[in-house]
């Protein structure tokens, strides 16, 4: 990794998920620093190569003393989606961080995490669990893998049923919709890169971006081969609100839980 590709890292919350990921990000060459609240979280020996700071990531000048503005990215990782809320209006609003991460706990506080609260990516364990369990008995079906925040592009993957009209299809004559392109292909294992002269086939895993929800239904049209009405998009990182709510941009409307 070169020293432009390298990023300065904060992480709120120094629990197991805190921890998992910075020491994953630190053996990929990125600088972290883990912030804490707890004295008894502070398991330095854990993550020997992060920074650790005792401080409470919801005050703006425990946020002052660390430095917030100096970092690439922010991941805000404690249990309190209420907790990360505040750790990522802050880390937006206040020191204009380029990059924002968040940790949802609960799927139904999944609508509070937009850009009116400073997140760029949320990321829901629950909803992704989810959809392993969906997508492993839905070839055929859109299954919707990320949104990210900054404007509405998703990231979505479908399994090629093996009678797909695509099968055999060069890759270069896919009418795909516009704003959308094929990532990637999961097959028997292996990552292939969807180069035109290449070809699909049927059990092929498909990775494909997404500018709007207008294009993920072509999309979703396109790769399970119907005609007519878009199939069904299977949703594990929905930021719409769930159950058919609607985002005030009050923290006190949501239904917060805490995660241990």
């Amino acid at each position: 990794m070169t020293r432009k590709d390298r990023k300065r890292v904060a992480i709120a919350g120094a629990g197991n998920v805190g921890r998992s990921i910075a020491a994953e990000l630190i053996e990929n060459g990125h600088e972290v620093t883990l912030l804490e609240r707890e004295l008894r979280a502070l398991k330095t020996r854990s993550v020997p190569g992060a920074t650790w700071v005792q401080a409470d990531a919801c005050e703006l000048s425990a946020l002052e003393d660390a430095g917030l503005q100096n970092f690439d990215v922010v991941i805000a990782a404690t249990g309190d989606d209420k907790a990360n809320l505040v750790v990522s209006l802050l880390a937006k609003t206040e020191f204009g961080v380029r990059r924002v991460v968040a940790r949802v706990n609960h799927p139904k506080n999944e609508w509070l995490f937009s850009e009116a609260w400073g997140v760029d990516v949320a990321v829901s364990t629950p909803r992704m669990l989810t959809a392993l369990v969906e997508e492993a008995v839905s070839v055929g079906d859109l299954v919707r893998l990320m949104r990210f925040m900054q404007g509405q592009a998703s990231l979505v993957e479908l399994t090629l049923a093996a009678d797909s009209p695509l099968a055999g299809q060069r890759i270069g004559d896919v009418p795909l919709p516009p704003d959308s392109a094929l990532v990637a292909i999961l097959r028997e294992g292996r990552v292939v890169l969807p180069a035109p002269e290449g070809t699909l086939e049927g059990g092929d895993e498909v990775l494909a971006v997404a500018s709007t929800p207008e294009v993920e239904a072509e999309l979703a049209r396109l790769l399970a081969g119907e005609p007519g009405e878009p199939s069904e998009v299977l949703d594990i990182a929905a930021t719409a609100a769930v159950d058919g709510g609607e985002s005030s941009g009050d923290p006190a409307s949501g239904a917060f839980r805490h995660q241990d």
